[in-house]
């Protein structure tokens, strides 16, 4: 239960600083809100193309793993 708290305090705290510095730099209060919580409408071209490379590398490191383990229990009815 400690590790949820932790977390949501964290997440409160870096919340607050992302819309602290927001609104630094001159955003209403509305808009820093709507910036910290839909954080890809606020992303270049650049980070949404390393974004999807990340979530290309993840899906096939999914499905590398679901194939093996399917391979292997294919196997082990062959051997049946």
């Amino acid at each position: 239960m400690k590790i949820v708290w932790t977390s949501a305090l964290l997440l409160g705290c870096l919340m607050g600083f992302s819309i602290g510095v927001d609104m630094v730099q001159g955003f209403s209060f509305s808009m820093a809100l709507q910036n910290a919580y839909s954080p890809f409408r606020v992303m270049e071209f650049a980070e949404l193309f390393v974004l999807f490379v990340l979530f290309l590398l993840l899906f096939c490191f999914v499905a590398e793993v679901f194939y093996r383990s399917f391979k292997v229990k294919k196997a082990k009815q062959r051997q049946k």
